[in-house]
């Protein structure tokens, strides 16, 4: 098979019959060779070798400082991409994984995140404005008048959330203590591992950030209103070495942010599907993952107000 010649994976390759699993990038496929198992993942839109470049060599930095994550596996060229027939892949190392789990013990995640802010990779460059800039009130308001009139189910859970939204983005500002980040960390990347412990995938979308930007991100995921899972989160990210901490609302911007951004793409999935939510009810599941447990004011003010992260 062409992909395991290319990547030189051992002989008699044996692929699923198709995707084992499916993310908002890409479908990952399951290949068998005489040297193991191994994740072939396939982008839904193609990017460049350069663009991936700083990417994978953060990954492969990260798995060479112990941090729990799949090997990248390059081809024989020494490229992260080939194409075979007309479509690009890459491959990793394939580990047995569990489904997402926002209960993961806060322990495990606080220590891993800080292991990911440890590894020793300095990428210069601005901080994406995916993570940093508001999607504004003029948009939201165009949003929802687009999913009225489109008979969106969800349009008037949106409309009520979106003075919220508004707000939240007032607190923005811009991050300052800039290094490499994952930038994903959300359940669908920070997964239980079938042995135990954890694992870190996806790394795709690693650049610029705020380290206490992207530790306010991990806070609303794993432990949301419960004060200690905030504590043992914190505790453990700190007892590992941590360079972040969340002491102020502006450390929440890279959640307000992101998740102002996945929820306008998701609505915009929504009136036109795309190969990332090919069918609307992927695309209402997806929105309903903010509507059905907003990160208001209210919630992200508890955390600072209990005084359990500093």
């Amino acid at each position: 098979m062409d992909i395991a010649a290319r990547f030189d994976l051992g002989t008699g390759a044996k692929l699923s019959d198709g995707p084992v699993a499916k993310g908002r990038q890409g479908a990952v496929w399951r290949l068998e060779t005489s040297e193991g198992r191994w994740a072939v993942k396939v982008p839904f839109h193609p990017t460049s070798e350069d663009r991936m470049r700083s990417a994978t060599a953060f990954h492969e930095a990260a798995h060479a400082a112990g941090v729990p994550t799949p090997q990248v596996r390059r081809t024989v060229a020494g490229t992260v991409f080939a194409i075979v027939g007309n479509t690009q892949v890459r491959v990793y190392e394939w580990v047995d994984l569990k489904a997402p789990d926002p209960g993961l013990d806060p322990a495990l995640v606080g220590a891993v995140v800080a292991a990911v802010h440890r590894v020793p990779f300095t990428e210069d460059g601005p901080v994406d404005p995916w993570y940093r800039e508001p999607v504004g009130a003029g948009r939201w308001d165009e949003l929802v008048r687009q999913l009225f009139a489109a008979g969106a189910p969800f349009a008037g859970r949106l409309a009520d959330l979106r003075d919220e939204l508004v707000a939240l983005e007032s607190w923005l500002e811009p991050p300052l203590a800039l290094r490499t980040c994952h930038r994903d960390l959300w359940a669908d990347n920070v997964l239980p591992a079938a042995d135990g412990g954890v694992c870190v995938i996806d790394w795709e979308n690693s650049g610029p950030a705020d380290p206490s930007q992207e530790l306010g991100c991990l806070l609303f995921e794993f432990a949301r209103t419960d004060p200690g899972r905030v504590r043992a989160l914190t505790d453990a990210y700190r007892q590992a070495g941590g360079p972040g901490a969340v002491s102020r609302r502006g450390h929440f911007s890279m959640l307000i942010a992101q998740l102002g951004h996945i929820t306008e793409i998701a609505a915009t999935d929504w009136l036109q599907p795309s190969a990332r939510s090919t069918r609307r009810a992927e695309s209402a599941a997806w929105i309903s993952e903010v509507l059905d447990e907003p990160h208001t004011r209210e919630l992200l003010d508890s955390l600072l107000r209990d005084g359990r992260v500093d």
